[in-house]
């Protein structure tokens, strides 16, 4: 059995499950999600992933977590242990994530096994990409509100253009992630109009006022989407996704999103630094997307 430790936005969680899901292939090992520590998680919308996708991946069991960990299988415990810093207290059981770089010991790691880490790299599932797309399909269909965004972003080629600040700019984020400026979504924005000279823009952001107030005087018009709050904010990456290129912010969601277009022409621009604090994203994006 192959268990999966998923915690963090909905971004995080598909990384965790992709990951999870190509060494279960690959070990021809049931799959079983660990998803106890969104019971103290107070950021996002906790577990969303079998919410939002039409999956249908049984959710770990304590007895099962035992089984697998023993007395490690608290989930205070977990926390604890699944610090890079902590990979030598832990058994054979165990795969933390050493760094967040791609990790080719993964390549090695049989059955039982407990991945705890992020997992942030194309490289983890590169095999099975025709899998993940297909187990990452959205449940339900387009409610009226997304129907209606979806149809004006079909009606001609558009770009889905991605702001996230709110909590990058608080508290322990501020150092850690950088933060994207009016600059580089007006860079994107040229590199594309080069192109494209009458594409529409569609912008999601967690701070929409901010769009309006300083990049709509940079780029011109952009259509902002920015009934999808809460619960509801799945909805925007599936609407970008339906869009035919992307600029993206350093957030696991719209990578997502960019992502889960499946278009060989599209084309996808993100930032060149994603974090403040000198972690290795290398692995992060894709070779074929575009880094300004």
């Amino acid at each position: 059995m192959i268990i999966s430790n998923l915690i963090g936005g909905l971004g995080n969680q598909m990384f965790q499950y992709a990951c999870a899901r190509a060494l279960s292939l690959r070990t021809r090992q049931p799959l079983r999600l660990a998803t106890d520590q969104f019971d103290s998680y107070q950021q996002h919308n906790g577990f969303e992933l079998l919410r939002v996708f039409d999956l249908n991946v049984p959710q770990a069991t304590r007895e099962e977590l035992v089984s697998h960990l023993g007395m490690q299988a608290h989930p205070k415990v977990r926390r604890l242990l699944g610090r890079p810093s902590m990979r030598w207290a832990t058994g054979k059981k165990w795969c933390n994530e050493p760094s967040f770089d791609y990790w080719p010991g993964i390549r090695n790691v049989g059955h039982p096994a407990y991945l705890h880490g992020y997992w942030q790299s194309e490289r983890y599932f590169a095999e099975v990409v025709d899998v993940i797309r297909n187990d990452f399909t959205f449940r339900g269909d387009f409610d009226m509100l997304d129907l209606a965004v979806r149809d004006r972003m079909a009606s001609a080629p558009c770009a889905s253009l991605h702001v996230r600040r709110g909590d990058y700019l608080k508290g322990k984020f501020k150092s850690v992630y950088a933060s994207c400026d009016v600059s580089y979504y007006v860079e994107a924005v040229q590199l594309l109009r080069k192109k494209f000279p009458y594409i529409n823009l569609f912008a999601f952001s967690d701070e929409p006022e901010w769009v309006k107030k300083y990049l709509e005087p940079e780029i011109g018009y952009v259509e902002i989407i920015n009934h999808n709050v809460d619960t509801r904010s799945s909805n925007d990456m599936r609407l970008m996704s339906t869009a035919n290129y992307h600029i993206i912010a350093n957030s696991s969601f719209s990578w997502w999103a960019a992502w889960l277009n499946p278009s060989p022409d599209k084309i996808v621009i993100s930032p060149r630094h994603w974090f403040l604090n000198g972690t290795n994203d290398t692995d992060l994006i894709p070779s074929s997307w575009i880094r300004l």
